[in-house]
């Protein structure tokens, strides 16, 4: 895509500041590594998942609902509502010149033979970005991949699990047996968005060479485009794409991407043809409209009207997102999660309208607490900012360089809510947000928010940090039992008087169920205590059904993406509580099997945060 063309749309977003988010790691884990620092994010960037792309792209686009079920393999992909049948060329378009060099020549010059990237391995990042290895998926069936991808109902209900996906599907992977590597990077981009993760989508759909793209890659390519809030992708692929998938969506993108070449003749020409064969209407060519109507030379200003429009698609939020339109909350209330992660992402969002979105990202883990802490820091020094917000920022910067430890923490308590004793449970964002803050406290004993100061270190992987309160809390209690499960130095095992000893706040039965689960898992228990506490607590660990034996063997077989895709699978539910123990011993075992054991710790302590 044309440098030009990117920056004219970049300027028609509305005026603001624009926090620049950090987004040129991965999520490198310091605790697998015993390291006190915050993860960082992959690059970046509705909720029942929607259905999955197929070989041949469809124009029904599913509707984001409520999160819960899985997709259905063999369902249309997830495309911009336009009507399926393509318009024939008029005269009014702009003809191209008939070509006088084999196509196959032609292509040596536009990507010579040493630039070309192979399909055996696609993906953006390798290890030392944080990512997995190339082998991840070694001697697994392509088949049974896919299929596992299509089945991940996202997002998920654990931060650190969303963490570890991403860093599975972003990875150098080798293409599994059985699969077409532009379709396995289709795949894995589709996953990402129904995650949330717009930008972590389109550097792997990116990741393939344009002309070896195919049908589904094309369908996944137009939504990540979207979903960043960025149409000016479609520059590059909107001719082969209509010519591969026959989907009218392409034929808006080319009137586009003429006005963002600065052809306003060309781009009102196609509008005209489009809107008189019913390509569009209504507000899906409205929104086209104003793409245009904004670019160089477009000479129309088109006003969005949202009154009547019933939902959300990939289409409507990524042209209002590309052209500063404001998005009605209901129409957000009404669709999955995922919207709001791509919102906080969205480079032409002012960043007042981000703050909420970004919350929400950062509680799932699509941002990091880095990130999130840079985002107040720009709020803090912005003008005409939220009064909330502001205030939010003030109290970071107390809870960083306040002149005391006591002033520190009574802004952190101030930012959890609960300086009144009244807030109850603080939202999980916002301990993400003090992690690096609450790293920085002296320990102290008597401190009644200690689990919440564990809690939040641990959000960032802070586990030494975390650590080093041990001897300041009390044995039982919840921050006792997330240093246990969390310390990467922990020697020996815990005994069955120990784990009996356990009564975290709120539901005290289950808590101490994720908390054996968790410990038996990471082998922090001996084999008698945990047959004794299975049965004591019933949690029946050694259920086998269909799933147990998968991820049971994946972990046998080295296979450490079956192993996350498994476990991502295993949480098929919206909120902790509806994560089984049993299941969760199964998945921080499998992870600490095929050498996840920092991922399987901190999924096991957000497990007693979370509860």
């Amino acid at each position: 895509m044309p440098t030009s063309a990117r920056a004219r749309l970049l300027s028609l977003a509305r005026g603001g500041a624009v926090l620049t988010i950090a987004v040129a790691a991965l999520n490198a884990y310091g605790a697998a590594n015993g390291q006190e620092r915050p993860e960082s994010i992959l690059p970046p960037g509705f909720g029942e998942p929607a259905a999955q792309p197929t070989a041949r792209a469809t124009t029904s686009a599913p509707r984001p609902a409520a999160t819960g079920a899985a997709p259905a393999p063999a369902a249309t992909g997830f495309v911009q509502p336009l009507p399926t049948d393509t318009p024939t060329p008029t005269a009014s378009a702009t003809p191209t010149a008939t070509p006088t060099v084999d196509p196959d020549v032609l292509a040596q010059y536009e990507m010579p033979e040493f630039a070309r990237r192979s399909l055996d391995r696609i993906g953006p990042a390798g290890p030392r970005e944080g990512a997995l290895g190339p082998e991840a998926f070694r001697g697994a069936d392509g088949g049974f991949v896919e299929g596992l991808m299509r089945r991940v109902a996202a997002p998920l209900p654990s931060r650190w699990l969303s963490i570890l996906l991403r860093r599975t599907l972003v990875a150098q992977l080798d293409t599994p047996e059985k699969l077409n590597g532009a379709d396995f990077a289709a795949e894995r981009a589709w996953l990402l968005l129904r995650m949330g993760e717009a930008v972590a989508a389109r550097a792997v759909v990116q990741s393939v060479d344009n002309a070896d793209y195919t049908p589904k890659l094309y369908q996944v390519a137009m939504n990540a485009a979207l979903a960043t809030g960025d149409p000016a992708e479609l520059c590059g692929i909107a001719d082969a794409g209509l010519a591969a998938t026959r989907e009218r969506g392409w034929t808006l993108a080319q009137a586009m991407c003429a006005g963002l070449a600065a052809e306003p003749a060309r781009a009102k020409a196609l509008l005209t043809a489009a809107r008189r064969r019913n390509v569009a209407s209504g507000i899906d060519l409205q929104l086209a409209q104003k793409v245009v109507g904004a670019a160089p030379g477009g000479g129309q200003a088109v006003t969005i009207e949202w009154a009547g429009v019933g939902d959300l698609t990939a289409w409507r939020f990524g042209l209002a997102a590309a052209t500063g339109v404001t998005i009605p909350d209901e129409l957000f209330d009404a669709t999955g999660r995922q919207a709001r992660y791509w919102y906080a992402l969205a480079p032409g969002i002012p960043l007042a309208d981000r703050i909420g979105a970004a919350d929400a990202a950062a509680g799932q883990g699509v941002l990091s607490a880095a990130a999130l802490v840079d985002l107040y820091s720009a709020v803090d020094a912005a003008n005409d900012m939220p009064a909330a917000a502001s205030g939010t920022a003030n109290d970071l910067r107390t809870a960083y360089v306040g002149n005391d430890v006591d002033a520190r923490l009574a802004a952190m308590r101030q930012l959890w809510g609960v300086a009144d004793k009244a807030g109850g449970e603080p939202p999980y964002a916002r301990l993400v947000l003090t992690a690096r803050a609450a790293a920085r406290l002296p320990v102290r004993t008597g401190i009644e928010e200690a689990p919440l100061l564990v809690a939040s270190m641990l959000t960032a992987g802070i586990d030494r940090g975390a650590a080093r309160w041990r001897g300041a809390v009390d044995e039982g209690s919840d921050a006792w039992a997330m240093i246990a499960l969390a310390d990467p130095d922990a020697g020996g095992r815990l005994s069955y008087r120990q784990l009996s000893s356990y009564a975290g706040r709120g539901d005290a039965a289950l808590k101490q169920r994720l908390f054996f689960a968790g410990l038996a898992g990471l082998g922090r228990l001996a084999p008698d205590d945990i047959e004794r506490a299975a049965e004591a607590l019933d949690v029946r660990i050694g259920a086998q059904n269909a799933w147990t034996r998968a991820i049971d063997r994946a972990a046998a077989e080295g296979q450490q993406g079956n192993v996350v895709l498994l476990a991502a699978i295993g949480m098929q539910t919206p909120a902790w509580r509806g994560v089984p123990p049993a299941m969760l011993y199964r998945i921080v075992g499998a992870l600490r099997a095929v050498g996840l054991e920092g991922e399987a710790r901190m999924i096991a302590a957000e497990a007693l945060a979370r509860v």
